[in-house]
Protein backbone atom coordinates (compact mmCIF):
# COMPACT_ATOMS: atom_id res chain seq x y z
CA UNK A 1 0.00 0.00 0.00
CA UNK A 2 1.33 3.70 -0.86
CA UNK A 3 2.30 5.92 2.37
CA UNK A 4 2.97 9.46 0.65
CA UNK A 5 -0.32 11.46 -0.36
CA UNK A 6 1.20 11.41 -3.98
CA UNK A 7 1.75 7.75 -4.36
CA UNK A 8 -2.08 7.12 -3.20
CA UNK A 9 -2.77 9.86 -5.96
CA UNK A 10 -0.39 8.08 -8.50
CA UNK A 11 -2.37 4.61 -7.69
CA UNK A 12 -5.87 5.77 -8.08
CA UNK A 13 -4.77 7.08 -11.78
CA UNK A 14 -2.87 3.95 -12.28
CA UNK A 15 -6.07 2.26 -11.46
CA UNK A 16 -8.53 4.51 -14.12
CA UNK A 17 -5.70 3.99 -16.68
CA UNK A 18 -5.49 0.49 -16.45
CA UNK A 19 -9.55 0.39 -16.87
CA UNK A 20 -8.94 2.52 -19.62
CA UNK A 21 -6.45 0.52 -21.63
CA UNK A 22 -8.10 -2.62 -20.88
CA UNK A 23 -11.28 -0.96 -22.83
CA UNK A 24 -9.70 0.00 -25.76
CA UNK A 25 -7.50 -3.67 -25.60
CA UNK A 26 -10.53 -5.62 -26.01
CA UNK A 27 -12.25 -3.33 -28.37
CA UNK A 28 -9.22 -3.58 -30.67
CA UNK A 29 -9.33 -7.30 -30.44
CA UNK A 30 -13.11 -7.05 -31.32
CA UNK A 31 -12.57 -5.18 -34.12
CA UNK A 32 -9.10 -7.18 -35.45
CA UNK A 33 -11.12 -10.42 -35.38
CA UNK A 34 -13.98 -8.90 -37.21
CA UNK A 35 -11.81 -7.79 -40.13
CA UNK A 36 -10.11 -11.10 -40.39
CA UNK A 37 -13.50 -12.84 -40.47
CA UNK A 38 -15.45 -10.24 -42.79
CA UNK A 39 -12.51 -9.29 -44.90
CA UNK A 40 -14.46 -6.30 -46.14
CA UNK A 41 -12.16 -2.93 -47.18
CA UNK A 42 -14.64 -1.15 -44.60
CA UNK A 43 -13.93 -3.47 -42.18
CA UNK A 44 -10.03 -3.70 -42.74
CA UNK A 45 -9.86 0.42 -42.49
CA UNK A 46 -11.47 0.58 -39.40
CA UNK A 47 -9.43 -2.03 -37.88
CA UNK A 48 -6.20 -0.07 -39.15
CA UNK A 49 -7.16 2.73 -37.99
CA UNK A 50 -8.08 1.38 -34.55
CA UNK A 51 -4.52 -0.08 -34.39
CA UNK A 52 -3.30 3.34 -35.35
CA UNK A 53 -4.70 4.62 -32.40
CA UNK A 54 -3.99 1.33 -30.02
CA UNK A 55 -0.09 1.99 -31.22
CA UNK A 56 0.03 5.57 -30.37
CA UNK A 57 -1.18 5.19 -27.02
CA UNK A 58 1.74 2.25 -26.37
CA UNK A 59 -1.04 0.07 -25.47
CA UNK A 60 0.55 -2.53 -27.78
CA UNK A 61 4.17 -2.48 -29.76
CA UNK A 62 4.47 -0.18 -32.96
CA UNK A 63 6.24 -3.67 -34.85
CA UNK A 64 2.68 -5.51 -33.62
CA UNK A 65 0.87 -2.88 -35.10
CA UNK A 66 2.67 -2.92 -38.25
CA UNK A 67 2.48 -6.73 -38.71
CA UNK A 68 -1.31 -6.55 -38.19
CA UNK A 69 -1.62 -3.90 -40.53
CA UNK A 70 0.13 -5.89 -43.19
CA UNK A 71 -1.83 -9.37 -42.15
CA UNK A 72 -4.98 -7.27 -43.00
CA UNK A 73 -4.01 -5.38 -45.86
CA UNK A 74 -2.61 -8.72 -47.05
CA UNK A 75 -6.39 -10.15 -46.84
CA UNK A 76 -8.03 -7.48 -48.62
CA UNK A 77 -5.73 -7.53 -51.85
CA UNK A 78 -5.91 -11.12 -51.76
CA UNK A 79 -9.71 -10.88 -52.15
CA UNK A 80 -9.28 -7.91 -54.88
CA UNK A 81 -6.71 -10.28 -56.58
CA UNK A 82 -9.42 -12.81 -57.14
CA UNK A 83 -11.96 -10.56 -58.26
CA UNK A 84 -9.94 -9.24 -61.14
CA UNK A 85 -8.28 -12.57 -61.72
CA UNK A 86 -9.00 -12.06 -66.10
CA UNK A 87 -6.78 -13.38 -68.40
CA UNK A 88 -4.02 -11.13 -69.34
CA UNK A 89 -3.16 -10.17 -72.72
CA UNK A 90 -0.01 -11.88 -73.97
CA UNK A 91 2.79 -9.12 -74.36
CA UNK A 92 4.88 -8.62 -78.11
CA UNK A 93 8.03 -8.05 -78.49
CA UNK A 94 9.30 -5.46 -79.89
CA UNK A 95 12.08 -5.48 -82.09
CA UNK A 96 15.15 -2.68 -82.24
CA UNK A 97 15.24 -0.67 -84.91
CA UNK A 98 18.85 0.61 -86.14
Amino acid sequence: MPLTKSAKKKLKKDKTRTLENKKIKNLFKSVVKKAQKSKTEKAVRDAIKLIDKVAKKNIIHKNKAARLKSRLSKLVNKKVSKKSSAPKAAKTRKTKTK
